[in-house]
């Protein structure tokens, strides 16, 4: 008996081949992707990219098919790390790991990446790095903060332990990171001059796409469509009630839905109108109307 992530094609599968943490059942991305090509031109000219957006608008999903497509598809030249509010020096860089005999210097993704790259010229290397305002990054990175600045990349510095490193040029850093997260102000700081960003905003073009290949009636994907932009109209004032496309990349039918409203949905509207009910209960019976005011006729020789 053989599954379908046996065979390759299974969600389990294609996530362990993309990493990509919230649509791994998604359509492989390639290489001539105008996002994708943009992201590995922007890599070669900055320390590295930085996809800023909110929730759902397809940043680790981009971040990790441009990272498979500048290591030249091979897995071993990436390293995926998320970063979160306790994350350190220590996990990222070098920490002392407890051994029989005492401690010795254990190197984190950042140290081992550069090492090999370091010693493999001929080949790029990949750093993608999940949720980077969730931690704080000057602390992250410490010295090698400013030696992932593309002018200051090959300069030798020294690192907690008194080893010389070299950031190399044939690093690149990919970074996905929510605007309204804590910290992200720090980052801002920390970035700006360093890496390349790109907004990745809620796009009802990429929505329609994800319905149509989703098979979904026309009716219901413009009732769709029309309540997607009318919350993320919102959103320019709101920004905490940005609605990504991705929450509709299990969309077919009115049932799921429902099941997108009951289970996601409905708590995002909640929590970024809670000093705003009246336009939080609009929201919600405008999308009672999406499914609703499209309900198809039964067929009574069904």
């Amino acid at each position: 008996m053989l599954s379908a992530d046996d065979l390759g094609i299974g969600p389990i599968a294609k996530a362990e081949a993309s990493h990509s943490s919230s649509a791994p059942d998604a359509p492989e991305i390639t290489g001539d992707h105008p996002r994708v090509k943009e992201i590995a031109r922007l890599a070669h000219i900055y320390g590295g990219v930085i996809l800023t957006g909110p929730p759902g608008t397809s940043k680790s999903f981009y971040a990790h098919a441009a990272a498979q497509e500048l290591a030249g598809g091979k897995k071993e030249n990436c390293a995926f790390v998320q970063f979160h509010a306790s994350y350190q020096y220590e996990d990222f860089m070098l920490g002392l790991s407890p051994t029989q005999g005492g401690f010795e210097f254990k190197k984190g993704p950042f140290l081992r990446l550069a090492h090999a790259a370091n010693k493999d010229r001929d080949n790029t290397y990949v750093l993608v790095i999940d949720e980077l305002s969730r931690a704080d990054v000057g602390r992250v990175f410490g010295e090698a903060l400013t030696y992932v600045e593309r002018s200051k990349r090959e300069l030798p510095f020294a690192i907690a332990n008194g080893e010389e490193l070299r950031v190399p040029s044939n690093l690149v850093i990919l970074a996905t990171m929510n605007p309204f997260d804590r910290g992200v102000d720090e980052v801002d700081a920390a970035f700006e001059r360093r890496f390349a960003k790109i907004s990745m905003d809620p796009d009802k073009a990429v929505l329609a796409e994800i319905l149509d290949n989703n098979g979904m009636e026309e009716e219901l994907k413009a009732s769709v469509i029309r309540w997607f932009g009318r919350i993320n109209g919102h959103a320019r004032k709101n920004p905490a009630a940005a609605v990504g496309h991705a929450y509709f990349s299990s969309a077919t039918d009115r049932a799921s839905l429902r099941d997108i409203w009951e289970y996601q949905l409905k708590y995002l509207v909640q929590r970024a109108f809670r000093r705003d009910e009246s336009t939080g209960a609009d929201l919600e019976t405008a999308w009672k109307h999406v499914l609703s005011t499209s309900e198809p006729t039964p067929d009574p020789t069904v």
